[in-house]
């Protein structure tokens, strides 16, 4: 088990992280300039981002659990480092969800018409712009901290030491801390 389940680790977030970059690099723009208006789009975009947002979170709190297994004698300042930093994740997805993305549909309810019939400088449609900005924030910290606690965990069990045991995934010189 101490040999695969850095491996197994490593996947989820490789899975999960391409799965929000893929959103958020192709299918959110391609949404909205394909779909032949702005609120299907949005529609479709919202449920997406959900299920990247659940996925987040439940990936975040499945490797939290996973970084307390014992698993040789890996440095303890680097483990907590993978701890904070899926923390970040984990939190940083439920907060998309569960307090973001709430307040935007809150909004939308609010609003009584589509978002593009009010005027810019409406009240409704400026604070739905800000928390569409705080959420775009929140999911590239959750990224950018996904991406950061790959590499540690490629780090703490890619050496070839005692924490490996197994020749795992080695990283290139370049990448090395």
């Amino acid at each position: 088990m101490q040999k695969i389940l850095p491996k197994i680790e490593l996947l989820l977030l490789g899975v999960w992280l391409g799965a929000a970059c893929f959103f958020s690099f192709g299918v959110a723009p391609s949404a909205f300039s394909v779909l032949p208006s702005r609120e299907l789009a949005g529609s479709m975009v919202n449920r997406t981002l959900m299920i990247i947002n659940v996925a987040g979170l439940v990936i975040g709190v499945i490797l939290l659990l996973t970084s307390l297994v014992q698993r040789g004698e890996e440095k303890k300042a680097w483990i907590w480092v993978q701890r904070v930093l899926l923390l970040i994740v984990a939190a940083g997805c439920a907060v998309g969800q569960f307090v973001i993305a709430f307040w935007m549909a809150y909004l939308r309810v609010q609003m009584r018409s589509p978002i593009d019939d009010l005027a810019a400088n409406d009240p409704l449609r400026v604070q739905f712009n800000q928390l569409h900005q705080y959420s775009v924030w929140v999911l590239m910290a959750a990224m950018i901290a996904s991406l950061l606690a790959f590499f540690v965990i490629s780090r703490t069990y890619g050496k070839g030491g005692k924490a490996n045991s197994g020749g795992g995934f080695e990283l290139p010189d370049e990448l090395k801390f």
